[in-house]
């Protein structure tokens, strides 16, 4: 299992919208992809327009090659991407301990 961790910032008045963009992506196209197994969406307190995604796959490729350079990724950044405020930081993660 890998987990990838990708911290994404948007102009805090699209906050609401891209809450609601990036849940109705993660339903739509995240979901249905091989190797997915879940995902949680962080939406920060402190620094409006700030959100990370957890998203937990079997392996790293499932990710890099099973997800990013299909299809369902252009749709997934067509539907979230017009938020951006700058390219989301994406890093993969092994899970050393889980409580």
């Amino acid at each position: 299992m890998i987990i990838e961790i990708a911290d994404i910032a948007v102009q805090p008045e699209d906050k609401d919208a891209f809450a609601e963009a990036i849940q109705r992506a993660a339903r739509t196209v995240l979901a249905r992809s091989p190797g997915y197994r879940r995902h949680i969406i962080f939406a920060s307190h402190e620094t409006p327009g700030r959100f990370v995604l957890q998203v937990e796959w079997d392996n790293l490729e499932a990710h890099t090659v099973g997800f990013r350079q299909s299809p369902a990724f252009a749709e997934w950044r067509a539907i979230i991407g017009p938020y951006f405020a700058r390219p989301p930081h994406v890093e993969h993660f092994d899970v050393v301990v889980s409580g």
